[in-house]
């Protein structure tokens, strides 16, 4: 199955990144809980007022400069960085809810952007390599010519599934192709959410709805591979096949992405609770020892 090759490629990854020394310094950047908004001082925690203006009653409070909010271009730009563990790409997700929608030549720059970032092609790479070992598809044969052919078809499959699904018909659908990462609730709720975002999704207009841009895409997707796939792999059953595998292949992505700040902070704390106990038996004294020797007395003053 199709599904296995990505999913233990997705999985041998997350292992190499977690066994990767980088992991811990992104793991000690998290903070345990989300940041909370900025609220106004209470009276009971104001700092205390300059005796100087204490006098002064009828001062008026200044005010903060007021935050220009990003337009989409900038939160577009900020969306971009985004990594998890600093190596898997998340360009198609954000956190803010409220993110404005993209336009048409921010969803293909958007798309162009996730597909010549290295990670598509460093997974492509992995599933290729797992095809190869099972001796996926024999037409292509072994060797390097049969490992070029399995890597060519699996980059195709990517690049023309999202070119589908998350531009053309995204653009004229009017959906969002982005994951609007939860990050809130129960465990149960959110596992559903990221499920339920590879067939519903939001669209420009601010509502939700079907996501038929992801499916029908997918689907296309799977129709265009006939043209390089063996002749064996052409049937309807398989074209079909393929179009729902990568439909479910998604799930998996969303919920490796819902669920990677719960797994860095856990990553987070195992590392400092090893690192407790490393300090505790390398004999680090937890209190100050008293020294058992007296005083001496202070030295008389001087005349």
């Amino acid at each position: 199955m199709v599904i296995n090759r990505w999913f233990t490629a997705a999985s041998l990854a997350c292992v190499l990144v977690f066994s990767n020394p980088f992991a811990a310094h992104a793991a000690s950047s998290l903070p345990d809980d989300p940041i909370p908004s900025v609220q106004q001082t209470s009276p009971d925690s104001a700092t205390p007022v300059p005796a100087s203006q204490s006098g002064t009653q009828n001062t008026p409070p200044v005010a903060a400069p007021a935050t220009k909010p990003l337009t989409a271009e900038e939160q577009l730009k900020l969306q971009e960085k985004q990594r998890v563990f600093g190596v898997m790409a998340t360009f198609n997700t954000t956190t803010n809810k409220d993110a404005l929608p993209l336009s048409t030549g921010q969803k293909y720059q958007l798309f162009f952007k996730s597909a010549t970032d290295p990670w598509p092609f460093v997974l492509t790479a992995f599933g290729a390599g797992i095809d190869q070992a099972e001796n996926s598809f024999p037409e292509y044969g072994q060797g390097v010519q049969g490992y070029a052919k399995r890597f060519g078809a699996g980059y195709t499959d990517y690049f023309t599934g999202n070119l589908l699904g998350n531009a053309v018909l995204a653009s004229l659908l009017k959906e969002d192709p982005r994951y609007f990462q939860k990050g809130t609730g129960s465990y149960t709720s959110r596992f559903l959410w990221a499920a339920s975002s590879t067939v519903w999704c939001k669209r420009d207009n601010g509502t939700w709805g079907p996501n038929y841009a992801n499916v029908v895409g997918n689907l296309m997707g799977a129709a265009v591979s006939n043209l390089y796939y063996p002749a064996s792999d052409r049937t309807v059953g398989d074209t079909f096949e393929r179009g729902f595998t990568v439909t479910a292949e998604a799930i998996i992505g969303s919920e490796v992405i819902e669920f990677w700040p719960d797994m860095v902070r856990h990553h987070r704390r195992k590392q400092a609770a090893k690192l407790a106990r490393q300090m505790s038996q390398g004999g680090t004294p937890a209190t100050p020892q008293l020294s058992t020797q007296p005083i001496p007395p202070p030295p008389a003053p001087q005349h």
